[in-house]
C-alpha cells in the first residue's frame, strides 16, 4: 500500500506540472493519461504474457548501435546493473550513458558519476513510461512501456537500446503506425491479429540482443506516444487471438494496397534459405479477387483490361488503386542501366550484370509470365547487346524506377512506342496497388470494415484462405514444462470451442476457467475433439489454465487450442 500511495502522490505531481516541462519534452496530456490509467496493469503484467525484445533505432533507423544515450522516466524509475539494484530516480532526473571499452559509464543530470559497470543496464518504471532523450517517433518524444535495456554490442564502445515489454503492450505501439486509425475498429482488429502473428512467428533474430526492430524491416513500432484509443481497443478486443492453419501460425503477410486482386505467395517471394523462385506455395496465401466476378489476370489481355480500368473493388479508396508512369526512350534506358547491377546482386537477373557493365540499347520489354493477379513475375529486356531475364516483383519494381522512385507494385502492363527504325522511344505503365500484394490489403480491410461493415474475422478469412482464428496452439503433457498451460484471450460473444488432438486417447483434462474448476471429458473414440466451452466464458477477457491429468500416462501429449472462428465460419 505504501508503494501505491507514493504512486498516487507522484501522479498528483505529474498533473501539476506544465506540459512543456523540460523533462517531459512535448509529451501530450493524453499520453500522460494513458500512463495513469494503465499503471496498475501495464507494468505489473501477467506472468502469462509473452515478452518482445525490440531493438530501438536512431532517428532515421540507419543504425541500431549507440555510443551514448540519455534515458529518463515520465514518473519514478529504477536503475539496475543486470539484476543488481542501483537506485531510484524521479522524473526530474536523466541518466546519461556512454561506454569506454566494454564498461558503461552512468552519470546523472548534474553529471555526477553514478556507476561504472559492465551491464546490461536496465531501466524499470511502474508508474510511467521510459524515454530516450532527443529521439522522436511520429513527430513526438519517443517514450516506451515496459523496460529499457542497454546491452553491449560485440564491438567495444557501443551498445544496443532494447525495449522489453509484453506482447500486447508492444502491439499498441505497432497497430496505429501500420494502419491508419480512420480505417475503423474491425480493420484495426484484423491488423492486430496480423501483427500478433508476425511477432510470435519463429524467425532468425534481427540481432542476438533483440527479436525485432522498430522500423519497416520488422513492423513499425513507435512506442506509447503514438498510441490511439481505438487501436488500443482493437488490440485488447483481439487479445490472445492469432491466425492459424493446420495447427501452425500463419505467415500473415500484408501490404498497403492489393489493387483489387491479391497474389499467391510463391509468385512474389523467393525461398528465404534456398532463394528458389517461384518458392513453395503456402495454402493460405493464394491469389484472391475482391469479387468472384473478376477473372484471372495471368494473360496480357486480362491484365490490360483490369489495370487500365477501375472496377469496383475493396481497394478503391487508396490513391494507389490505379497509377500510371511514363518514360521516354532515354529515361527507360538510364533507369534500367543505373539499377540492373544492384538488382543482379539479388540473383534474379540472368545473365547477371556487373557494376560498370553496359547492357546495350533497350529494344523492347516483354512480359513472359504473370501471376493470377496480373503481377509480373518474369520479364525479358531485349537489347541490341543481348537479352536479360528479370524475375520477382520487388526486383522489377526497383529496376524500373521513375523519377528516382521504385514502382508502387509489379501489377502493371506496359505500352511501348517505337520510331521508324524500331528503336524504343516511349514507355507507359498502367498499374494498380502498392506493395507486394500478398495476404491482407490494408486499404481493402479499411473498406470492408467501414463501408461493408464486415467483422474482423471475415476480413481476415477473406485474405487468408482456410485459416482458423484461435489462441496459439500448444502441447499439454506430463512433461513438467508442459503439464500446466495458461491462455488468456478475448471473446466478444462468449463463443469458443476447445480443439484437441487426442492421439493418445486421454480421458479428460483438468482446467480452471475464469477461476472455476472444471473437468473436461474427451471422446476417446475419435482423435480430434471439438468441445463447446461457451457456457464457461464471459464477454471480454477470459483466462483458462489447463492441467494434464495426474492419472494420465507419461509422454503422451495433447495438441490443443481455443477456437473463436473456425476455418469455414466466415468464408464467402
Amino acid at each position: 500500500m505504501k508503494k501505491f500511495a507514493i504512486a498516487i502522490f507522484i501522479n498528483i505531481l505529474l498533473l501539476s506540472m506544465p506540459a512543456h516541462s523540460a523533462y517531459y519534452g512535448n509529451i501530450p496530456q493524453t499520453t500522460l493519461q494513458i500512463a495513469r490509467d494503465t499503471q496498475a496493469n501495464s507494468y505489473l503484467h501477467s506472468p502469462h504474457s509473452k515478452l518482445v525484445r525490440v531493438g530501438i533505432g536512431n532517428q532515421n533507423f540507419s543504425a541500431y548501435d549507440y555510443q551514448k544515450a540519455s534515458i529518463y522516466g515520465t514518473g519514478e524509475f529504477e536503475l539496475y546493473n543486470n539484476d543488481k539494484y542501483i537506485d531510484t530516480y524521479d522524473s526530474e532526473n536523466i541518466i546519461n550513458i556512454s561506454m569506454v571499452g566494454k564498461i558503461f559509464v552512468l552519470t546523472d543530470i548534474e553529471n555526477k558519476v553514478i556507476a561504472k559497470v559492465s551491464g546490461p543496464i536496465i531501466f524499470k518504471s511502474d508508474y510511467g513510461f521510459l524515454g530516450i532523450k532527443g529521439l522522436k517517433r511520429g513527430g513526438k518524444d519517443a517514450v516506451y512501456r515496459g523496460e529499457i535495456e542497454l546491452v553491449p554490442c560485440i564491438k567495444d564502445g557501443k551498445f544496443h537500446i532494447v525495449n522489453v515489454l509484453p506482447l500486447e503492450e508492444y502491439l499498441k505501439g505497432v497497430v496505429p503506425n501500420e494502419m491508419p486509425v480512420r480505417f475503423g475498429l474491425e480493420a484495426l482488429k484484423a491488423q492486430s491479429v496480423a501483427a500478433r502473428n508476425y511477432a510470435l512467428s519463429p524467425r532468425v533474430k534481427a540481432n542476438p540482443n533483440y527479436d525485432v526492430v522498430d522500423s519497416v524491416a520488422s513492423q513499425v513500432y513507435f512506442g506509447a506516444n503514438t498510441e490511439r484509443e481505438l487501436s488500443n481497443q482493437a488490440v485488447m478486443e483481439t487479445s490472445g487471438i492469432v491466425a492459424t492453419y493446420d495447427w501452425s501460425l500463419i505467415l500473415a503477410q500484408y501490404s498497403s494496397t492489393a489493387g483489387g486482386y491479391t497474389e499467391c505467395y510463391q509468385y512474389t517471394f523467393s525461398d528465404p534459405v534456398t532463394k528458389e523462385f517461384p518458392s513453395k506455395p503456402k495454402p493460405y496465401l493464394v491469389a484472391k479477387p475482391d469479387y468472384d466476378s473478376f477473372e484471372p489476370l495471368n494473360t496480357e489481355e486480362a491484365a490490360a483490361k483490369f489495370y487500365k480500368s477501375k472496377p469496383k473493388s475493396f481497394d478503391v479508396d487508396s490513391t494507389y488503386y490505379r497509377w500510371e508512369r511514363e518514360w521516354n526512350g532515354q529515361e527507360i534506358q538510364d533507369a534500367v542501366q543505373a539499377n540492373i547491377a544492384a538488382q543482379s546482386a539479388t540473383g534474379f537477373v540472368h545473365p547477371a550484370v556487373k557494376k560498370g557493365e553496359t547492357i546495350g540499347i533497350i529494344k523492347s520489354l516483354n512480359v513472359l509470365q504473370r501471376g493470377a493477379s496480373g503481377k509480373i513475375i518474369k520479364l525479358e529486356i531485349r537489347t541490341d547487346n543481348g537479352n536479360y531475364i528479370v524475375e520477382k516483383e520487388l526486383v522489377i519494381r526497383r529496376l524500373f524506377t521513375n523519377k528516382g522512385k521504385a514502382l508502387p507494385s509489379a501489377n502493371l502492363v506496359f505500352e511501348q512506342e517505337y520510331n521508324k527504325d524500331g528503336d524504343l522511344i516511349y514507355v507507359k505503365a498502367y498499374g494498380g496497388g502498392f506493395g507486394h500484394g500478398v495476404g491482407m490489403s490494408q486499404f481493402g480491410a479499411g473498406y470492408m470494415a467501414t463501408t461493408l461493415k464486415m467483422p474482423y474475422e471475415k476480413i481476415l478469412q477473406h485474405y487468408y484462405t482456410g485459416i482458423t482464428l484461435s489462441t496459439e496452439p500448444f502441447i499439454l503433457s506430463s512433461n513438467c514444462e508442459q503439464n500446466k498451460v495458461t491462455q488468456t484471450f478475448f471473446t466478444k460473444d462468449k463463443q469458443a470451442k476447445l480443439v484437441v488432438d487426442n492421439k493418445y486417447k486421454v480421458n479428460y483434462i483438468d482446467a480452471v476457467i475464469n477461476n472455476l474448476d472444471e473437468k473436461i471429458q474427451l471422446d476417446t473414440s475419435q482423435r480430434f475433439n471439438k468441445i463447446d466451452i461457451s457456457k464457461y466464458l464471459k464477454n471480454g477477457m477470459n483466462t483458462i489454465t489447463f492441467y494434464y491429468p495426474l492419472s494420465g500416462e507419461s509422454n503422451k501429449g495433447l495438441r490443443m487450442y481455443i477456437e473463436v472462428a473456425g476455418a469455414n465460419e466466415y468464408c464467402d
